[in-house]
């Protein structure tokens, strides 16, 4: 009688708990769960709202069009690098530039730079193909599910047929498995259409300007292979195999793989597919077992659902686009446009905000192997660099291209931010949260500081005494400030420049104190004093001396000293705190009509870092619910059309997913001062909450729970000793501690 009772009251806790979790938009068809997963009532049907899967180097979008199961395939690496004419001509300079501005005529740097983006298609990422399954005879579907915590996509058709999809984490191959089938299912191949079929017209973006032929599609029994050519030496190849167990089964797997590009596999596609084939139970086990492994990382309980889901649905989307040995992300990372054409703005690295704001979630969700992917290539792209620097500036050291290939060099656009003159200080803040996040000199020394000193080392070259007797550059910009005007370009060096400056400064200071060099750190500390303060007015900070923020805008470009550089915090003073909380109110004023998704998610960080929880949780749901698509994805423009901006469009970029997560992992912990803060900037409603095994600078392992209000317990776990400073909410002091190799703390 009392297992009876037992199995009942469980039960009906069950059907009592799907029902409060399990809510559904009818107008949409997407159902929501308090769960951390997508869950929909039926496939998505256009691109941008399919789901994604990943494992670094490939991608898989899964969607329906025309009535087939569409499997989009892309792969990190695929590229067309074709060089840029324009930028082998002498007038290829940043003198070039200056001149340009000073005469007031800045159409010939249009000509070089600008105006090629609209003429030339190329260098971009490029789309692979897709895997098309007829599933229209399989009827109705029931639900469409993906667990972010096996990155596994689950899709069940009324009449009992299953399908389950995953790109492995193990083996770089992608499989599917469908069970319960009714009947049998054909298995497609479908390359993009990089020629023009007949009556169809070329648009700007079109495959067909690349100029490639349509590369060969051979089919076998239970096979299929693609090969195609892209520009130089780089080619692809697709290979995908099928089989049926029996009547009511079907399971395949498929590989991308590429050949010319520093990633590129050993072997092809063919080779790998008929090499090591695993059944899919066997590949299964392992994905799930190495996902297992990559949440037990980090993990966070939140009252608030909605921020505890979209922190897991980004943070699954960071460990299915960055991965070691494969390229950092992009724009839109392993999820390349499955819409016939390039993907927006080329699928390229945008180092003006969008590749710096994809890396910040995974510093303290204790990710570094997946966050160290970004420096990895940083430094792959070293030389480049410095020969970008040598061209362009005519300087030695090293900048960036700010809008860059796989290879790190320039594409071109908007001429003030294509060729940022301080691109690479805002990438050395990686090498150096890299750095302290994870307390290893080896990193410090063989990679952080060498990489460091050379942006610094720029600096110094490229810079030049202003009247005032401090130094300045010949031009600066701010990103997207005036567009591509000519007033763009400031003759003062905007906050934007000088925080990039200054903070290069501070870094290479520090890195080489650790690293016992003090003449260098003294050097660098004596260039830094050269250099203005950051410029201010009533406003608050200003983009430029003399020039406050004057309309709304969506690059909080001017503030980069408060969030992510850290030059200016509220734990320095009163005076730093009105300073920090006036610029925020100011861009604020300005109104949302120029921002898009990333500026809500941006703008959360900085409200956390002045311990605004309410203000950071309300602009974290504003960009969930009015940014997002269905599937997470970051659309840019407002969706709602409730006046939340003036953009209204929906190109998909990955920078603003990451900067939510970045923003709720700041509301739960903080270190960026030297002191560890835990809960410093949660809403005032939160009753309850916690997390486990977050990162904190200096190397020490977080873990916290917050409980009717206030917090309860904390546990620091050191992983490389030396000093720990923490804000001890016990006795509301800041107390030290200094900490041995796996020493634990526990307080509360």
């Amino acid at each position: 009688m009392k297992d009876s009772l037992f199995k009942m009251n469980s039960m009906c806790r069950l059907i009592m708990l799907l029902l409060v979790l399990s809510l559904v938009d009818e107008a949409s068809g997407k159902q929501v769960f308090k769960e951390h997963g997508l869950h929909f009532l039926r496939i998505p049907t256009r691109w941008d709202e399919a789901i994604p899967l990943g494992n670094g180097i490939s991608g898989t979008l899964i969607w329906q069009k025309d009535g087939n199961l569409r499997l989009a395939l892309d792969r990190a690496d695929l590229w067309d690098l074709r060089p840029v004419k324009e930028f082998s001509g002498s007038d290829y300079s940043y003198k070039f530039v200056c001149d340009a501005v000073e005469k007031g005529n800045i159409q010939p740097v249009y000509d070089i730079i600008d105006a090629r983006t609209g003429k030339d298609i190329a260098p971009t990422k490029i789309p692979a193909g897709a895997i098309e399954i007829p599933v229209a005879k399989l009827g109705e579907v029931e639900s469409v599910d993906l667990d972010v915590h096996t990155a596994v996509c689950t899709i069940t058709w009324k009449n009992g047929a299953v399908g389950r999809f995953f790109n492995s984490a193990v083996d770089k191959r992608g499989y599917f498995h469908f069970s319960n089938l009714p009947d049998t299912l054909s298995v497609n191949l479908r390359s993009p259409g990089f020629e023009l079929a007949e009556g169809e017209k070329e648009s700007r973006n079109s495959l067909s300007r690349l100029g490639y032929k349509n590369g060969k599609i051979v089919r076998g029994t239970g096979e299929i292979s693609y090969r195609q050519k892209a520009y130089g030496n780089v080619s692809y190849e697709i290979a995908l195999r099928w089989n049926t167990p029996d009547a009511q089964t079907l399971e395949g797997s498929y590989c991308l793989t590429t050949t010319g590009t520093w990633y590129s596999e050993p072997v092809s596609a063919g080779k790998i597919m008929r090499t090591g084939v695993k059944e899919f139970s066997t590949a299964y086990k392992e994905h799930v077992a190495w996902w297992e492994a990559y949440w037990n990382r980090c993990e966070i309980s939140l009252p608030d659902s909605v921020l505890e889901r979209q922190w897991y649905l980004e943070m699954y989307k960071f460990g299915s686009s960055s991965r070691k040995d494969a390229p950092p992300i992009c724009l839109q990372a392993v999820w390349t446009a499955d819409n016939g054409q390039t993907p927006p703005w080329r699928g390229d690295f945008h180092n003006d905000l969008n590749t710096q704001l994809s890396y910040w979630p995974g510093y303290a969700s204790n990710h570094l192997e997946e966050s160290e992917v970004f420096t990895d290539w940083l430094w792959r792209i070293k030389d480049n660099s410095e020969a970008f620097t040598r061209r362009f500036f005519g300087v030695e050291g090293m900048n960036v291209p700010c809008i860059a290939t796989l290879e790190g060099r320039n594409i071109g656009g908007w001429n003030q931010y294509s060729h940022s003159p301080t691109a690479g200080g805002w990438l050395a803040h990686h090498f150096y949260l890299q750095w302290k996040y994870s307390a290893d000199n080896v990193f410090l020394k063989e990679r952080a500081y060498p990489w460091v000193k050379e942006v610094a080392r720029y600096f110094e070259n490229v810079s030049v005494k202003g009247k005032n007797g401090k130094r300045k550059l010949p031009l600066s910009s701010s990103p997207e400030i005036n567009d591509n005007r000519i007033d763009a370009w400031f003759k003062e060096t905007t906050n934007y420049d000088l925080a990039c400056i200054l903070f290069t400064y501070k870094a290479a200071a520090e890195m080489a104190e650790s690293l016992g060099l003090s003449d260098e750190a003294k050097h660098w500390n004596g260039q830094r004093s050269e250099w203005p303060d950051l410029a201010r007015d009533a406003t608050g900070l200003t983009i430029a001396p003399g020039y406050p923020l004057r309309y709304t805008h969506r690059h909080l470009s001017n503030m980069l000293a408060i969030h992510p550089l850290g030059l200016l915090d509220v734990s320095q003073g009163k005076e730093a705190e009105h300073l920090i909380k006036r610029s925020i109110h100011h861009f604020e004023e300005m109104g949302t009509g120029g921002w898009v998704g990333y500026t809500y998610a941006w703008l959360a960080n900085l409200q956390a870092r002045v311990f605004d929880g309410d203000a950071a949780a309300r602009s974290l749901h504003i960009f969930a619910k009015a940014f997002c698509s269905p599937n997470s994805f970051h659309l840019n423009g407002d969706q709602l059309r409730k006046g939340y901006s003036g953009f209204t469009y929906r190109p998909f970029t990955l920078e603003g997913n990451f900067a939510c997560a970045s923003a709720i992992q700041e509301m739960l912990l903080q270190s960026h001062t030297g002191t560890i803060r835990v809960f410093p900037a949660i809403p005032e409603s939160w009753r309850n909450a916690s997390f486990r095994n977050m990162r904190a600078m200096g190397a020490f392992i977080v873990s916290a729970d917050y409980k009717d209000g206030k917090v309860n317990r904390i546990v620091v776990r050191s992983e490389k000793g030396g000093k720990l400073r923490i804000f001890n909410p016990f006795t509301n002091k800041v107390e030290e501690k200094e900490m041995g190799i796996g020493e634990t703390l526990v307080l509360g």
